[in-house]
Order: C-alpha cells, then structure tokens, then sequence
C-alpha cells in the first residue's frame, strides 16, 4: 500500500516567468531541489499558454518582461484565475511594486534575490492558501451585512445579486474586517491577519490591497461604503446597517 506524501506542497508546480535565463535557472534548480515540480518561460505570451496547458499552483513572474509584461500577465490571469502570484521587480521600484499589488499579486521580491528566500516564499505564500482553504472548509460561517453575504467555506462573496471574485488574500482582508465591523485595524495588525508572511515590513502593500478590493466590493470605490479608511491609523469595515 502506497504511504501519503506527509508533506503536499512537494507536488506542487511552480511557473518560473523571466526573461533572464540565469535567474530562470537558478530559481528552477533551488525550486526543483526543494521537491517542486518546476515549468519555465522566458515572455508573457509562453507564460499565458502553460497556465492554460498545465494549470501551476504558483507563479513567479518578472514585470520586466519584453513584449507582454509582467502587468498585462497578470490582468490576464485575473480575469479566469486566482493562482498566486509572487512578482520579481528591479531594486528601488515601489511604483511597479504597488501596481502589481493592485493588480492582484500576492507578494513581491526584489532582484536580486537569495533563492533560498525565493524558496522560502513561495512554500508560505502556498501554505497560507492550504491554510485558509482548510480553515474556510472547516467554517460553516455566511456572514450577511447589508447587501453583502460573504460564504466562508466556498470563499464567495456577492453583493446584492452581483458575486465577485476575490483573490485569497483579498478574501482574507474582507474577512478579518467584516468580522468585527466597526473595530480599527492598523496596517500591521492587517499584515498579521496574512500570518506577516508577505510584505515583511510594507505596510503600504495593504493599502494596494485594499485598494484593489475596494474596486471590487464597493459600488462607488471612491467613495466606500464598506470599508472605510482612518486616516493615519488604517482600516475598519463600516458597522451600519
């Protein structure tokens, strides 16, 4: 009788995305070493075909890329799917990085980069979604506040008759505040509800996210009804009903 695999991240695929071959490789052989089962490409178009063929459980993708960049990568993958991404940019471009964030990348690496650490993150970024998705299984909580019903275990939010797609992360956030409406999170106390695994000492990433979600959620994104903004201090979801 076959044993189980104690340990389920080793079967995972990883989509590597540069237009560096060295960088390519070296991420392929730490990643490979690792256990991961690890698919390569060196331009956008490439990037978009293997998802579509192979379906990778995580993807690292360079916005430097030539002819599709790493932007309108993931604005494509954002329309169908919600795999993670982790984005490589050059040393000094928090513009790119806040972007990238918004579009819906859920954590970023500045080139260069130990492999180790890109090991490292990739192997948390994937465990926290096997994390949230056991815990969302295991919590048969719908959460109904004014036109807005969020369904825990299938990870779906809708507002009025309109249902909208959340990345993980996003659903995380949304979640964290929509259990205590009215309470104030800090941006710190935002990153610990992401485990304080990505964006190590970056708080402006969750105002990227929260950003993005508020495009999502809010009829008016400009002027939220949902979540509301303290200025200086961070967040809280409106508590009205």
């Amino acid at each position: 009788m076959a044993q189980s695999d104690p340990n389920p991240l080793m079967a995972k695929t990883i989509l590597v995305v540069d237009d560096e071959a060295k960088i390519v490789q070296i991420a392929q052989d730490y990643l490979s070493h690792d256990g991961f089962n690890v698919l390569t490409a060196d331009n956008g178009r490439m990037a978009l075909q293997l998802v579509e063929q192979h379906h990778p459980d995580l993807i690292v993708l360079d916005l430097g890329l030539p002819e599709v960049n790493g932007f309108d990568v993931t604005r494509a993958l954002r329309k169908t799917s919600e795999v993670p991404i982790i984005m490589l940019t050059a040393r000094g471009d928090e513009t790119d990085r806040l972007v990238g964030l918004e579009l819906g990348a859920d954590d970023y690496m500045v080139k260069p980069f130990s492999p180790k650490e890109l090991v490292a993150r990739v192997r948390a970024v994937l465990r926290r979604s096997e994390t949230r998705s056991t815990q969302n299984e295991a919590d048969k909580t719908i959460l109904r506040i004014n036109d807005m019903t969020i369904d825990v275990p299938r990870m779906q939010v809708r507002v009025g008759e309109t249902s909208i797609e959340l990345t993980a992360t996003e659903f995380q956030l949304l979640l964290a505040l929509a259990r205590q409406p009215g309470r104030l999170f800090t941006r710190a106390q935002l990153l610990d509800v992401l485990h304080g695994i990505a964006f190590e000492s970056y708080e402006r990433a969750i105002d990227a996210h929260i950003k993005n979600l508020r495009r999502k959620i809010e009829p008016n994104h400009r002027e939220p009804r949902f979540i509301l903004t303290v200025y200086g201090v961070g967040y809280k979801f409106c508590d009205a009903t």
